[in-house]
């Protein structure tokens, strides 16, 4: 059988379509339920309001620095765009100085604001710039004008030290203090501010806002400044005390060089003194400044910027005054210059000064060095008394001035110049220059008697003698050298009051004088000066003098004088051989009366003593034949002194003086005229002196002791 029989097909799945997919509804959303809120707990309650507040904070802080920012950016942008070229910041006075020059040159005193010229960072002595880096600002460098670390630091101290961190150290860099130095660019003006001083503490308030602004300011000077030019600023801008208005002042001012030349110790000294200019200057307290500047000096080795052994050898080897800054010498004198010249070139200046004066150093040594003796051998310890001495030439030139115990003040009372105080028998040579000028004779008599004078509204006044006695007839010669009062109120009134108060008035007593009979016996008040240049007028043979210590006055750096000496002999007052002829009465004075104490051996010495009523004032007044000197001695209250007279201690003071000037002078004769009819001056006995001398009799002491006695009970000591 072939083919296939019965044979069925192959299986084959049959095709099928497959049903669409039904559509399904949309799921509804399903809703979730809200998470439960998170509990906090009770701390979480408390610190939640905490939470915001600095959210709130942050993102209020964050904005207001951006402003803040913005802002300083823009005040450092109007800063740095405003500054000046540095030639014209280096000198911020707004007045000048005067620099005042002894009768040989050289330099004893200063006033004003001094400022020694620009210097550069780069030339002053590497020590110096090291010093002041190392004692301001350690990191001048590396900082863009705020040190922030030093400031923060600053600011923790403070607030530990007292609460408010922007009061005390400041921690502020040398650019910021610079800043300080400009104000911000804020020029002295006489309308905002009362003076220097004001404005200058205004500069330096502390405030925040003045911190912003500080920093600004700061900013501005790195962005528009090198770093040296900043510390060139600095270096000529900062006060260092007594004047001295930059490092160059300084520097000639303490220690007589340039600042480019000062070592190590004067180089510490200085930058000792930026914390306390005035409180640490070497000039009021050299052991204060230069324990500061110990200090300074290991800050300079802590550095780096000295050896252990430069340290060492500069420790040892403090810095010491130049001599003028240590002498400090005419003090008195300088203020007196200054006070004799227009304002507008003396205290007043805008410009620098150079007045030379008459005064000579070595007698104004001797005057300070004789008063100091005669006050620590001669004086009881605790003495409040004063004393006051000039010296000068016969034409009025000054050669030394003390004007009290205080030989290094400053800006003090003067007592050569400006005390007024009764003169006493030291007025007497006038009234005997007036009868000399008339014709009398040294040798005319006079009475010495109990008199009694009346003055209108006065009533009767009846003088006497010191010792309480009288002699009698005496010469004109003897009433002097005795200092005998009642036959000069009679040669006053012989010759005529009026006569007498002219001559002293011409001789330069401008002080007002008595009207009656008292004018003979000193009972009006002048100064230490005008006796003392009136004093003068007789030395040079009978022309008044006008005192003077200004001799001329030029600006720094010109040539010519602006101002020249206006004082020295005037017009003739008495003929010369009057003025001969006192002058030999008043040498009789010192040799063998009431001035012998003011002797000086080897010289001719004319002189006389001066005892007010209560003993209140005691003057001795009197000259060679090259000075005269004055020598006035009391208290600034009138207390009356115990047991001094002119021909004492102020007689000691003058011949201590004295002794000191002609040391080693050949001695010169004074120009005096020995009367014709003068016969060898008979010695005084012992028994008695009269006028203002010592040397009594028993009797006498006893009753002149018991007076003092009396009169130390009624004072109280």
């Amino acid at each position: 059988m072939t083919g296939r029989r019965g044979s069925k097909p192959p299986l084959v799945a049959e095709k099928r379509s497959r049903p669409a997919p039904k559509k399904r509804k949309a799921a509804k959303p399903v809703r979730r339920r809200k998470a439960a809120p998170k509990r906090r707990g009770l701390l979480g309650t408390l610190l939640w309001p905490f939470k915001w507040l600095m959210i709130l904070f942050w993102r209020i802080a964050w904005r207001g620095t951006l402003v803040v920012g913005l802002l300083v950016g823009i005040g450092v942008f109007y800063y740095a765009s405003t500054l000046p070229p540095i030639d014209e910041l280096v000198d911020g006075r707004t007045r000048g100085s005067v620099t005042l020059l002894d009768a040989r040159g050289e330099t004893f005193a200063w006033r004003g604001d001094q400022f020694g010229g620009m210097i550069r960072a780069q030339d002053v002595n590497e020590n110096l710039r090291n010093a002041v880096i190392a004692t301001e600002d350690k990191r001048f460098y590396w900082h863009f004008g705020v040190d922030f670390y030093a400031t923060g630091a600053a600011m923790v101290r403070n607030y530990r030290n007292g609460g408010n961190p922007l009061s005390g150290a400041g921690g502020s860099s040398l650019t910021q203090q610079t800043a300080k130095l400009l104000c911000f660019g804020r020029p002295f003006d006489p309308n905002t501010w009362e003076d220097e001083t004001a404005y200058e503490a205004d500069c330096r308030r502390t405030t925040l806002w003045r911190k912003v602004q500080e920093a600004t300011y700061a900013f501005a000077m790195e962005a528009r400044y090198t770093k040296e030019e900043i510390l060139t600023i600095y270096l000529n801008r900062a006060y260092l005390g007594a004047g001295s208005r930059g490092f160059e002042a300084a520097s000639q001012r303490y220690f007589g060089v340039s600042a480019r030349e000062v070592n190590a110790p004067q180089s510490a000294m200085l930058a000792g003194l930026l914390q306390a200019p005035s409180a640490r200057a070497p000039t009021r307290n050299l052991q204060r400044a230069q324990d500061r500047g110990a200090t300074v000096l290991r800050l300079m080795r802590d550095e780096g910027y000295l050896t252990p052994q430069e340290e060492a050898i500069a420790q040892a080897n403090p810095a010491t005054l130049s001599q003028a800054a240590r002498a400090r010498a005419g003090g008195y004198f300088a203020d007196w210059v200054m006070d004799s010249g227009p304002s507008f070139f003396t205290d007043g200046t805008t410009e620098d000064v150079i007045i030379r004066t008459t005064l000579d150093p070595r007698i104004q040594t001797a005057a300070e060095e004789a008063l100091v003796w005669v006050f620590e051998n001669k004086v009881r310890a605790g003495s409040e008394a004063q004393a006051a001495i000039v010296v000068m030439s016969a034409d009025g030139a000054v050669r030394a001035m003390v004007g009290g115990r205080d030989l290094t003040a400053s800006g003090a009372f003067n007592r050569a110049t400006q005390a007024l105080r009764q003169t006493g028998s030291a007025f007497k040579p006038f009234v005997f220059a007036t009868a000399l000028d008339l014709g009398m004779s040294p040798f005319d008599i006079l009475l010495d008697e109990a008199t009694c004078w009346t003055s209108p509204g006065s009533g009767e006044w009846c003088p006497r003698n010191y010792t309480g006695r009288f002699e009698g007839e005496v010469t004109m010669v003897e009433a002097l050298q005795q200092s005998l009062n009642i036959p000069a109120v009679a040669l006053s009134e012989l010759v005529g009051r009026d006569n007498v108060r002219s001559v002293a008035e011409s001789f330069g007593i401008v002080s007002e004088l008595a009207n009656g009979p008292a004018l003979a016996l000193g009972a009006s008040e002048s100064t230490l000066i005008e006796m003392t240049g009136a004093y003068a007028g007789i030395l040079n043979g009978g022309s008044a003098v006008k005192p003077y210590g200004l001799v001329e006055l030029r600006l720094a750096g010109d040539s010519e004088p602006l101002l020249t000496a206006t004082g020295g002999i005037r017009e003739r007052v008495i003929q010369e051989s009057a003025a001969r002829q006192l002058t030999w009465m008043m040498y009789q004075v010192v040799e063998g009366g009431s001035g012998r104490r003011a002797g000086v051996e080897g010289w001719e010495i004319a002189g006389k003593t001066g005892t007010t009523q209560g003993a209140r004032d005691a003057w001795f007044i009197g000259f060679s034949g090259d000075y005269v000197a004055g020598v006035w001695m009391g208290y600034d209250n009138n207390t009356p002194l115990t047991g001094v007279t002119g021909s004492g201690l102020p007689a000691e003071i003058w011949h201590e003086t004295m002794a000191r000037v002609l040391s080693g002078l050949t001695p010169t004769p004074l120009p005096m005229e020995v009367p014709t009819q003068a016969v060898a001056p008979q010695p005084q006995p012992q028994t008695g002196q009269g006028g203002d001398g010592l040397g009594f009799t028993p009797e006498e002491a006893d009753t002149i002791i018991n007076d003092l006695l009396r009169e130390l009970q009624n004072s109280g000591g």
